[in-house]
């Protein structure tokens, strides 16, 4: 059970969270579909890094979205989702530069800074998911 109820705003449980907040949720919901769309980064690379981001963010509501599938990785992929671990296991302002010298032999720097973009967003998504106990809509799934 989360630990405020929902408002009658928004399409999904977590809309509704920030429903209590129109123009929050309203603003947080547009960067989201901004960077959850095809931009540089395609979106199959961008649910495998928010699948990663979820099972170590303990979000349960991102969690039944389903694990990470090491097996539909293609090589910018794996690297991404390897960019994530390093991101989780230091901290945030001490990610070595090696890390990025990686990126750099995969993407370009426009796809970087939506990567990072992308990383931080999820990781605060996850967070308000994990702090408000947001359960999935289906707890089957997943």
């Amino acid at each position: 059970m989360t630990r405020i109820n929902q408002s009658r705003f928004g399409k999904t449980s977590f809309q509704k969270l920030l429903g209590h907040n129109l123009n929050i949720m309203t603003a947080w919901s547009e960067l989201a579909d901004n960077l959850e769309r095809n931009a540089r980064l395609s979106e199959s690379l961008k649910e495998q890094v928010r699948r990663t981001l979820a099972h170590t963010n303990e979000c349960t509501y991102c969690k039944a979205k389903g694990k990470p599938d090491p097996s539909s990785y293609n090589e910018k992929t794996a690297v991404a989702v390897g960019f994530v671990s390093v991101f989780q296991n230091h901290n945030k302002g001490e990610v070595p530069d090696s890390a990025f010298e990686l990126l750099k032999e995969y993407f370009s720097e426009a796809e970087i800074s939506e990567l990072c973009a992308y990383i931080c967003f999820t990781t605060a998504q996850q967070y308000f998911g994990a702090l408000m106990k947001l359960e999935p809509d289906n707890p089957t799934v997943g």
